[in-house]
């Protein structure tokens, strides 16, 4: 057994709601400084593929400064740490401090590594006097041999909080471009592994990169709210506001789950559990979306 932890601790914290969560490279002052003013669901500090090599020591250093400029704001904090495990360890030593909400792990590939860098975090977590368990973790998913273990990987220890296809890498590693047809199916397997898990989905099927088609964004974003995803990963400030806004119900929709929800209460109290609303059947699953909704509005 590779890890220690106690899986039936899988209740530790709240699963999030992550519409839009904006990586912001951790070495750069200036953009870290002006973060919480994107109104992002939450701030990535990235440690890994927007820092270059050289910088990446430095990055470490300043990063608890970065964490409480980004928390001091109301907004989750996110770490994405490198995958190598000589720069896992140092990202770790560094980013497992108060005030992160969740980890950023790249390339997940396996359970098992999920346990080693969740044993570590709790040993961190533990010398430091952090809350145990409050860090938790969200996973890339960008290679194809992931696609194969995502049921174990979602399920892999109670920090897990969301998973992600990382769109670039995981083309890239199957010899193929960022498009749609390519996109679809490990998008899918995603959403259907996350779903089952109790996890957070997010993304979209398309390239992170075209950040200024904000009109293709809005679409596929709007797409992935129908699908069933719950919020995506932003590169640029300026997919922020469409990221928020294809992920929040509309006002036609909650006025739509209101109906629903109102009139399946009326239906109950008479002993019915379908019933029908503009020619449309409403039987349990269909109040549980109205419900969902609801929740998303933030009950209205």
């Amino acid at each position: 057994m590779i890890g220690s932890t106690d899986l039936s601790t899988r209740s530790v914290a709240s699963i999030p709601r992550w519409r839009s969560l904006l990586f912001v490279p951790s070495h750069i002052p200036r953009f870290v400084e002006k973060a919480h003013e994107r109104d992002a669901d939450g701030v990535i500090l990235d440690l890994e593929d927007s820092v270059p090599q050289d910088q990446k020591h430095g990055a470490r250093r300043q990063l608890v400064e970065c964490v409480k400029t980004v928390a001091g704001k109301g907004t989750s904090v996110l770490v994405r740490v490198n995958r190598g495990l000589r720069h896992l360890a140092a990202d770790l030593d560094a980013a497992v401090v108060a005030g992160v909400d969740a980890l950023v792990l790249p390339k997940v590939d396996s359970a098992e590594w999920i346990l080693e860098v969740a044993n570590a975090v709790a040993e961190l977590e533990g010398e430091r006097d952090l809350a145990p368990g409050r860090i938790r973790f969200l996973a890339q998913i960008e290679t194809p041999g992931a696609l194969q273990k995502l049921a174990t990987i979602a399920s892999a220890h109670p920090r897990m909080a969301a998973m992600a296809l990382g769109p670039e890498d995981f083309s890239a590693a199957v010899g193929g471009t960022p498009e749609f047809d390519l996109l679809l199916a490990p998008n899918l397997a995603v959403l259907y592994a996350a779903r089952a898990a109790g996890l957070v989905p997010l993304g979209y099927i398309g390239s992170i990169g075209d950040f200024t088609e904000t009109n293709n964004l809005r679409e596929a974003a709007m797409h992935a709210r129908r699908l069933g995803f719950a919020g995506a990963l932003a590169i640029h400030p300026a997919q922020v506001a469409i990221l928020n806004e294809a992920f929040s119900p509309t006002r036609e929709d909650i006025e739509w789950a209101r109906r629903v929800v109102t009139a399946s209460q009326d239906a109950s109290g008479h002993g019915a559990s379908a019933l029908a609303i503009d020619g449309k059947m409403i039987d349990p699953p269909v109040v549980r979306r109205a419900q969902e909704i609801l929740a998303l509005a933030g009950g209205s």
